[in-house]
């Protein structure tokens, strides 16, 4: 089996190594990796993605690669160190605005130091260096393959992932989702005793909202300590850009935040949110209550799902991943804007989801199921498909298309949602088999005692 499992609460560590020990292991850790990694897979995979990546390079040079909000992050870094009016910029052939509240801009003040074509190169390769940073961390939440495997995985994960629509998008558009992602991840697999937990999280609501579901996240999991640390980040990087930027933040937080015209359209089929898809669904520009309560009722039932995941350990085998991947699609389904480049999710999505389908593959002959390899090979499919870039029509036609020509239309909409309620069939089904109840009731004792459950998530078949 090349299933790891590790308790989702960690005691805290008593001597904590300096940080000088903790940098040299880090740094160190790359390599001694690669050394423990079977040598001939190693070069294979490596050969592989190597010629991924030049087919990559040589379709982004053919294929126009604006880079556009790697400029307008370049112009709100430039707006805060030349102190002009930050949310009254307007850059590109688009005029595209400043959305990010001002902590975000004062991050992007060093990308003011590279001129714009050395900044393409750097910003090109910064990603994808993420993306390899994104799929160790992904392979470290699921805890597979094998650790002498991870190795050859991340390289074909890097190198063959630059195909997956949300991360081609990302790069194409020089987008910061990746980092976002890296430090959610980073933060959520990190031991709970970690008394700094919950910083990167909070950091990257700074910059971007969205993540700050995490932090509910950690709170509905009974890791009250590190949403609280998560909140008063977030805090931190208000108070931080109030100080420098009083009125940049003054505007953000009482007008820029709640003009939704200066995001984008909602009805157009980049927005892959729920709100995107009613407003296509309804033939209407504004989709009003009914994609509100919509998107009310998918954040309640997709935080439940997570909570139930993560609560669920016991008897459900990776249990913390399926929790953080139900709140990260929770988080882009629920937005009123998630472009499609914000579903970088999808990477840990799918390898959560391959995790599933090993252990599903590595069962007797006598008990094996197509089950969660038919789920993988589809929901992969959906990410490699840009099925709403080849169903686009032309300007606000897309509202006028009827619901069947649609559905490619708002694709990471529907694999969200069916990724939540596979979820919830997983939970469930794990916890009928070791005889737990859906829900516990008060007083109420698991089937069996603990040992008893543990033992029947260990058994190979029942896996």
């Amino acid at each position: 089996m090349q299933d790891e499992r590790s308790p989702v609460r960690t005691a805290p560590d008593p001597s904590p190594e300096p940080l000088s020990d903790q940098l040299r292991r880090v740094l160190g850790a790359p390599v001694r990796a690669l050394r423990e990694a079977p040598r001939r897979p190693l070069l294979a995979a490596s050969a592989l993605a190597l010629f991924s990546l030049v087919v990559y390079a040589v379709v982004r040079h053919f294929v126009h690669t604006s880079m556009v909000d790697m400029i307008v992050y370049r112009a709100e870094g430039a707006a805060v160190a030349d102190g002009s009016d930050l949310y009254g910029l307007r850059v590109t052939e688009w005029n595209l605005p400043a959305t990010y509240p001002p902590f975000a801009a004062m991050l992007f003040v060093p990308t003011t130091w590279f001129p714009v074509p050395l900044l393409r190169i750097v910003i090109t390769l910064g990603n994808v260096g993420l993306l390899a940073l994104l799929t160790h961390l992904s392979f470290k939440l699921v805890g597979w393959p094998r650790r002498e495997l991870r190795p050859i995985g991340v390289i074909l994960v890097t190198g063959l992932g630059v195909w997956l629509e949300p991360v081609f998008t990302t790069l194409r558009y020089g987008q910061i989702n990746l980092a976002l992602a890296c430090l959610v991840l980073w933060d959520l697999t990190r031991p709970d005793g970690r008394r700094s937990k919950g910083v990167a999280i909070g950091i990257a609501a700074g910059v971007k909202l969205t993540p700050g579901l995490f932090a509910v996240y950690l709170l509905v999991t009974g890791r009250i300590r590190a949403a609280f640390v998560a909140g008063l980040t977030f805090l931190g990087t208000f108070l931080l850009g109030a100080l420098v930027l009083p009125d940049a933040t003054w505007g953000f937080w009482t007008k820029y935040l709640y003009d939704s015209s200066r995001v984008g359209k909602t009805w157009i089929v980049d927005n892959q949110s729920l709100r995107g898809a009613f407003a296509r669904l309804l033939h209407s520009a504004d989709p009003g209550t009914v994609a509100t309560l919509g998107a009310g009722l998918v954040a309640v039932a997709g935080l439940a799902v997570a909570a139930w995941a993560a609560r669920s350990a016991r008897w459900l085998p990776r249990a913390e991943a399926w929790g953080v991947c139900c709140a990260a699609v929770t988080a882009v389904l629920i937005s009123p804007i998630s472009w499609t480049h914000h579903w970088v999710w999808c990477v840990p999505l799918l390898v959560l989801l391959a995790a599933e389908a090993s252990v599903e593959h590595a069962r007797p002959a006598g008990v094996r199921r197509l089950r969660w390899r038919a789920v993988f090979w589809a929901t992969l499919v959906a990410f490699l498909s840009f099925a709403m870039w080849a169903a686009k029509p032309v300007g606000v036609a897309v509202l006028h298309m009827s619901p069947w020509r649609q559905l490619p239309t708002s694709v990471y909409p529907w694999v969200g949602l069916c990724f939540l309620l596979a979820a919830a069939i997983r939970i469930g089904a794990r916890r009928r088999s070791a005889g737990v109840p859906a829900v516990r009731l008060p007083g109420q004792r698991d089937a069996g005692g603990p040992d008893a459950a543990r033992g029947r998530q260990q058994a190979p078949a029942a896996r």
